[in-house]
């Protein structure tokens, strides 16, 4: 990334790392009137910059390497996680967690990529890119949900899935095709959120849900801008324009149907404060999970075909942007049988 992407957070940065130097003043220091004004001119300066941001900056603030990932959700917003490991094929891939937990009084499978913190965990869950077998075990364990009754919570943020040799060796397209076909057919109720980047079929992957959640900053799109724009203009420098075009923030997305509810974000973005920020996104999937536990196993498998087979259709009926229209009474290919 080019440091002068991010230019735009440096006063905040540094007003910042001022405001924790005279935090760790002793009281009575004479230091209170000056950390009360610098309070006050971060919010003032948080409150304008990002009021204007552009979609490239969303991005860039969607990438940031202090947002939480799936582990800090679960340990914020959950009790008693247990992670489950493995696809029961290949091996264990840490780019994805999956496991049980107990979410304000339910029990919930969750789901999720996780980048990790600091440069060795980093390597170690290659960046949050899940290659086969972390799909395989997400959808291992969503079908273990669907056999106990319990809702699926996945939180995507992840670059994309690994394009490596050996992720494609082991059927990357196959596995990621594997979990719509089943997650269309899933009968307990399935949450999505987008935390922060949720990038192309590695994201998708884990995406069709009931609902689908984002966060103010996160962006979602079926290519990075960088990827967009070096086919496009064979220049990535042209990234900002890409991202522009493309449309990948949540206002956008939200108007063009593709998620449900945006989830608010702290001031200056969820990584400056987590704990508020899973707070916010635990209301609004408690909101999601209490609406969907209301439907019938066949409604909700019924409404969520018709959710995505709507997608795409910009102008008109289904017909008139070249698609058939939805039978009246259409529904995803069973999977029991393959189980």
């Amino acid at each position: 990334m080019n440091p002068q992407d991010s230019q735009f957070e440096e006063p905040l940065v540094a007003l910042r790392r001022r405001i924790e130097e005279l935090e760790g003043y002793p009281e009575g220091s004479g230091r209170e009137a000056e950390l009360r004004d610098l309070r006050q001119e971060l919010r003032s300066a948080t409150e304008r910059i990002f009021s204007g941001l552009s979609r490239w900056q969303k991005t860039l603030v969607a990438r940031h390497q202090e947002r939480p990932y799936t582990l800090d959700y679960v340990r914020m917003m959950t009790e008693d996680w247990v992670e489950l490991h493995g696809d029961r094929a290949f091996g264990d891939d840490a780019a994805i967690v999956a496991g049980l937990a107990r979410f304000r009084g339910r029990s919930v499978a969750i789901i999720g990529h996780h980048k990790g913190h600091g440069t060795k965990e980093r390597i170690a869950r290659n960046f949050g890119q899940p290659r086969p077998e972390g799909y395989r075990k997400a959808l291992r364990v969503m079908r273990l949900a669907e056999r106990i009754g319990l809702p699926v919570i996945n939180l995507n943020d992840t670059a994309g899935a690994y394009p490596g040799l050996d992720a494609e060796e082991r059927g990357q397209a196959e596995a990621i095709a594997r979990n719509l076909i089943e997650m269309a057919g899933l009968r307990v109720p399935i949450v999505v959120a987008v935390t922060g980047e949720g990038g192309s079929g590695g994201a998708l992957a884990l995406g069709l849900g009931d609902r689908v959640l984002i966060f103010e900053y996160a962006v979602y799109s079926v290519i990075s801008p960088e990827g967009c724009a070096a086919i496009l203009w064979k220049d990535q420098e042209m990234k900002a324009q890409a991202a522009e075009a493309m449309r990948i923030t949540a206002p956008d997305l939200l108007k063009l149907g593709v998620v449900d509810e945006i989830v608010s974000e702290p001031a200056g973005g969820v990584h400056t404060d987590p704990e508020a920020g899973a707070l916010r996104l635990g209301d609004a999937i408690e909101r999601a999970l209490k609406a969907l536990e209301a439907m019938s196993p066949e409604a909700r498998v019924e409404a969520r075909y018709r959710r995505f087979r709507a997608l795409g259709v910009v102008a008109g009926t289904a017909g008139a942007a070249g698609l058939a229209p939805l039978p009246p009474a259409a529904a995803p290919p069973s999977t029991a049988a393959g189980r």
